[in-house]
């Protein structure tokens, strides 16, 4: 008999199907989702890549809506969730029941492989057995720091009047055992990724442990420059307007040298910054990401002052033409680079404001900032992840 070609052509696909190794079933798990940040977009990457598939969580703010490709997931909370507040603001409250939340979460034995992010407790979570009874199966984290309120930034998180005061003490009582819950944790991770080289070396000297170091995904085909479009003469911030962000930094030195400022973001400092702010500081509030564009492309440059593990918002500027004033540590030694902005060191208002005086007398071209935030593209990081995650399948039991 012969076979039409249409026909020929789909059995031998379905052929090549049954051939073709299963799909790896791959779980994902992160902290917790309550909003859109630099965690989150790399979670939307790996649910891209991964999913949908189920998605382990402390808790969710079932009144914010995330990325298609989270939202796709099956979703599951722990225990923590139906504690009052614990999904909103009171989450951070409810800091030494983390171990208890996690603990509470149980992954099927159906998958191959899980993938944890975190900068918190989730990599806490206990990997279930391997379908055939053999061991367990592995477990990845791509860990953005270790836990800062634990670790390196217990001072900046315990800043701001009696809430801080509170949250010293806090620390205080329970910071020692939920280190060593923290770092016993560890033993629930089979290979850690680092989102930077500083994180790097966090996870070596906190857990003792060695990090590959993978870079977040930036969406550089978005975030791109308006060549039309002249820059000003003000400076942008953009920011979660938390202690440790060290955005009063940004706005004492914008008060000195009497330049406007515009700051994008919100969070629990916001009422105490906005009483440091002198006359040329403009608050604007959350921002979706097509203001944040536009903020990036018409920026004198943006103002970083804080330590992040990374951060995705300075490589986003530049990678639409804004030049970068930045605190040197952190980081800031992955992006940061001569010609694309200013370092400042120390941490202090007053070198913050040298380095925007300096930055008149430096060449920036917005060419360059483009070209060097094109080392952190989204498809780099998709390579990386895929085989991370074939060589983390590929570990002996």
């Amino acid at each position: 008999m012969v076979v039409a070609p249409a026909n020929h052509d789909r059995a031998a696909a379905a052929a090549a199907a049954c051939a073709a190794p299963p799909r790896p079933r791959i779980a994902l798990a992160h902290d917790w989702l309550v909003g859109m940040r630099g965690g989150e977009r790399v979670l939307e990457r790996l649910a891209v890549l991964f999913g949908p598939t189920d998605l382990y969580v402390m808790v969710r703010d079932p009144s914010r809506r995330h990325a298609d490709a989270i939202e796709a997931c099956a979703i599951h909370t722990s225990s923590l969730q139906h504690w009052p507040g614990a999904a909103g603001p009171l989450r951070r409250w409810y800091l030494p029941l983390y171990p208890w939340a996690v603990e509470s979460l149980r992954v099927e034995t159906r998958f191959d492989l899980l993938i944890s992010t975190s900068s918190a407790m989730i990599k806490a979570i206990r990997p279930p057995c391997r379908s055939d009874g053999h061991g367990r199966i592995p477990h990845l984290c791509y860990c953005h720091c270790p836990p800062r309120y634990l670790w390196s930034l217990a001072d900046e998180y315990a800043r701001g009047g009696i809430v801080g005061r509170v949250r010293r003490l806090g620390l205080a009582l329970a910071g020692g055992r939920l280190r060593r819950r923290d770092r016993a944790a560890c033993d629930r991770v089979d290979v850690f990724l680092a989102n930077s080289t500083h994180t790097a070396r966090a996870i070596e000297r906190c857990y003792g442990r060695e990090a590959l170091v993978v870079h977040p995904p930036v969406d550089t085909d978005f975030f791109t420059p308006d060549p039309g479009l002249p820059r000003g003469e003000h400076y942008f911030v953009l920011s979660a307007l938390e202690p440790y962000k060290r955005i009063d930094l940004a706005i004492a030195a914008a008060n000195a040298l009497r330049l406007p400022l515009r700051i994008g973001g919100d969070g629990s400092q916001r009422r105490s910054l906005e009483r440091l702010a002198g006359p040329t500081v403009t608050f604007l509030g959350p921002l979706e990401r097509v203001q944040a564009r536009a903020e990036y492309r018409a920026a004198r440059a943006l103002l970083f002052p804080g330590i992040e593990d990374f951060g995705l918002v300075p490589v986003e500027a530049l990678s639409c033409g804004c030049p970068v004033i930045a605190f040197e540590r952190g980081g800031a030694e992955d992006w940061m680079a001569e010609g694309v902005g200013v370092a400042f060191s120390p941490q202090t208002s007053a070198a913050l404001a040298d380095a925007m005086r300096s930055l008149d007398g430096t060449r920036i071209d917005a060419a360059a900032c483009r070209r060097h935030a094109l080392r952190f593209t989204v498809e780099r990081f998709d390579e990386a992840m895929r085989a991370h995650a074939a060589a983390a399948l590929a570990l002996p039991t």
